[in-house]
């Protein structure tokens, strides 16, 4: 029987305890949820805070995001993107006054598949910890498309925090 020594050995150095909270949102109700914790979280660890949204856009279907408004032209995806970005924080303050505003916080857009540049950002930025809302897909629609959450989870070199949303709050979340 081997004896154990209370002594681990890690691959990596252990993480800056300046490292920054990074969460991605997708404007959804689990990304709300996770920006709340998030937000809570880096306030009490006195840790900065950096929201990212990725816009999915695979090279086999490079694009922009569709007008909004009648006679509006494409528009590309970092500047319609970082909009969203800024009316979705706005909208989550708008129900919980204490989350920080967009000057309060880091915002960074990136372009791609969105577990992959999750990922990405992370380690340029030397994010500490990761935080993400998670729809609650299960069984084929699982299957199907993949959990971006999941991915982030096993392929993180740093701690992931998944928020839970009930699928009541989240209008993309069939019902049981």
């Amino acid at each position: 029987m081997r004896r154990l020594t209370g002594r681990c050995s890690m691959s990596a150095p252990p993480p800056d305890p300046a490292a920054p909270v990074l969460v991605p949102v997708d404007f959804s109700a689990g990304s709300a949820a996770a920006l709340q914790w998030a937000a809570q979280y880096a306030r009490r660890s006195r840790l900065p805070l950096v929201i990212l949204h990725v816009v999915h856009d695979p090279g086999a279907a490079p694009g922009s995001y569709a007008p909004r408004e009648a006679g509006e032209g494409l528009r590309p995806l970092d500047d319609v993107g970082r909009e969203l970005l800024e009316e979705f924080l706005a909208e989550c303050r708008e129900r919980d006054p204490d989350l920080p505003t967009a000057g309060e916080v880091r915002l960074e857009m990136a372009v791609g598949l969105p577990a992959n540049r999750i990922l990405e950002v992370a380690q340029a930025l030397g994010a500490g910890h990761i935080v993400m809302g998670s729809r609650g897909r299960t069984g084929l629609s699982r299957l199907l498309l993949g959990s971006k959450a999941e991915r982030v989870v096993q392929l993180s070199p740093v701690p992931v925090t998944i928020v839970k949303v009930a699928a009541a709050a989240d209008p993309e979340v069939p019902a049981p």
